[in-house]
């Protein structure tokens, strides 16, 4: 089962050399195959983000040129006890 946010991800990788000379070190919001926004660090590009479009819509990665900063993860609101 591939991830919704699968072609985002390809979308980055397909033009990350590109992106890193504008956005390295940033944290990119991807949605719909585009740049939406660019912050500083995650924490501010999910909340700002999500004012605006629903959690599990959009990707957020970070800049780096290689495969350092590759990651997936998952965000969800359910707690667990």
């Amino acid at each position: 089962m591939s991830s919704p946010l699968q072609k985002e991800f390809e979308y980055y990788l397909a033009n990350q050399s590109e992106m890193v000379v504008k956005y390295n070190g940033k944290f990119i919001v991807i949605k719909d195959q585009k740049v939406i926004g660019d912050y500083d660090d995650e924490l501010t590009a999910i909340n700002e983000t999500q004012k605006t479009h629903k959690i599990g819509t959009f990707l957020v990665q970070k800049v780096e040129p290689g495969t350092a900063a590759y990651t997936q993860t998952f965000h969800s609101r359910v707690a667990f006890s």
